[in-house]
């Protein structure tokens, strides 16, 4: 999961704003659960958070990485774990172009005492280039003619155009390499936008070091830069969903039922174990699957985990990508679970990606105001695989805490940090709302698949970017 600006509302008429790291949301749910109908005790007394807890814990041993060893174990362990539930799980892989970053980034500078941290742009390309600084401005053709930088570091600055032009047109004019310098306080983080053999060896650095850089040019000094990329790679690689599917009961009245998808993604980003981030919601999708198993239902049921979601939503675009026409037009709703069992994050939210309700917020804010009193927050939010379905037209909500934990994308997302209590409440809501949905000779209150749904007494919702 990846880290955005939120907006939340309440459907008695609370607004709320809130950010993945900044702005807490107020609590929402005060009271245990004692309201459940019998449908929903089906459900809660099934969950057994034990459960859920053991397989983060095992998930959360390494990184997960799209297109590694250990991603591929991970899927093999949640497909041998579908299958203990009575399952046919399916491994589904695809390809996807991928950038691993450097493990070696350095820059000397002769004539220059201060030291310099350098950082890498996202598909530069590895090297050990030497030479005479030179400015060249903003890196346009002209201003790197007039500086001839044939063999020689260009030092260029941030601005009007993109880092790859800027590099294209250096490579071009015979630079032996780039020195990017930010036009904003702080550390410029970037990227070329893609592999491109015609790249040489880029870093950037801070405004403040570029310009103490540019005021010893001008003033006649001559410097010597040594830049070192080493370990970076761009190339295919393989990552994989892993799907499961609950079909209709048997005894149900022959017809194509409808579709709901809960899901989650399996990979994490390098560096961290992704406990929260997110095997939790791996675990919750296995536990759901386990829990319904075994439970009359006229909808079928499909559980998927998704790779390469840190890559960009690779894996549910791929999967939503190859649904059929008729598997489209019968899935009706998608639960997405991410980052749904951090102790340290803030309360459960929902987030659509338009931030209207539609059948997934409705039914969830149904079954927590069932289940403890108050119905969930839902809002706006994207970037995680809910968008891959809402893009298809199929009724599509996050759940996720916020604002989230301190240790979001870091090697202390662990398994000590997890909270069972969230991981129960998460499970209980979708499990509870799934199946009241999914249920045998269930009214059905909500409109169909392809109609909006608006709940009463909304108020304007605020955005807080």
């Amino acid at each position: 999961m990846k880290k955005q600006f939120l907006s939340f509302t309440l459907a008695a008429g609370m607004v709320f704003g809130a950010s993945w790291t900044t702005t807490a949301l107020a609590a929402t749910h005060p009271a245990p659960a004692h309201h459940a109908a019998s449908a929903d005790k089906q459900v809660v007394n099934r969950i057994e958070v034990d459960k859920i807890y053991k397989n983060i814990e095992y998930l959360s041993k390494t990184p997960r990485v799209a297109g590694t060893e250990s991603e591929y174990k991970a899927v093999q362990f949640i497909k041998k774990q579908f299958k203990s539930y009575g399952y046919k799980a399916n491994i589904e892989e695809f390809n996807f172009l991928s950038y691993t970053d450097p493990n070696r980034v350095e820059l000397s500078i002769d004539g220059f005492d201060a030291e310099i941290k350098p950082n890498h742009l996202t598909y530069s390309v590895n090297g050990n280039p030497s030479g005479e600084v030179v400015y060249a401005g903003l890196g346009t053709k002209e201003e790197l003619e007039e500086a001839s930088v044939t063999g020689k570091i260009a030092l260029i600055q941030r601005g009007s155009f993109t880092f790859a032009e800027k590099v294209l047109n250096a490579a071009e004019k015979g630079a032996a390499g780039v020195i990017l310098y930010n036009n904003a306080d702080g550390e410029l983080n970037g990227t070329l936008g893609g592999a491109n053999d015609q790249f040489i060896p880029s870093i950037t650095i801070t405004k403040k070091d570029g310009e103490a850089l540019l005021e010893k040019l001008n003033a006649g000094v001559n410097l010597t830069a040594s830049l070192k990329i080493e370990g970076a790679h761009a190339g295919e690689k393989t990552s994989y969903n892993v799907v499961a599917m609950k079909k209709a009961t048997k005894n149900v009245k022959a017809k194509k039922s409808d579709i709901i998808y809960i899901t989650g993604h399996h990979d994490s980003v390098a560096g961290a174990p992704g406990a929260n981030d997110d095997a939790s919601g791996t675990s919750v999708t296995l536990e759901l699957a386990r829990v319904l198993k075994n439970l009359p239902t006229d909808t079928e049921i499909r559980f998927v985990t998704f790779g390469a979601e840190e890559n960009g939503l690779l894996g549910s675009q791929h999967y939503v990508g190859n649904l059929s026409a008729d598997e489209i037009k019968r899935t009706i709703a998608n639960f997405n679970l991410d980052m749904v069992g951090s102790r340290d994050a803030g309360d459960l939210v929902i987030l659509s990606n338009d931030g209207e309700m539609n059948l997934v917020t409705k039914l969830a804010q149904a079954s927590s105001t069932r289940l403890n009193g108050t119905p969930t927050p839902y809002g706006q939010g994207g970037r995680s695989d809910h968008v891959s379905f809402a893009e298809a037209g199929i009724p599509a909500a996050l759940f996720i805490h916020s604002p989230s934990e301190p240790w979001y994308h870091t090697p202390d997302d662990t398994i000590d940090k997890i909270s069972k209590e969230k991981l129960q409440d998460v499970a209980e809501i979708v499990g509870t709302a799934v199946y009241d949905q999914a249920k045998i000779e269930k009214k059905n209150p909500f409109p169909p698949h392809g109609k909006k749904v608006k709940a009463p007494h909304l108020a304007e919702e605020k955005d807080f970017k």
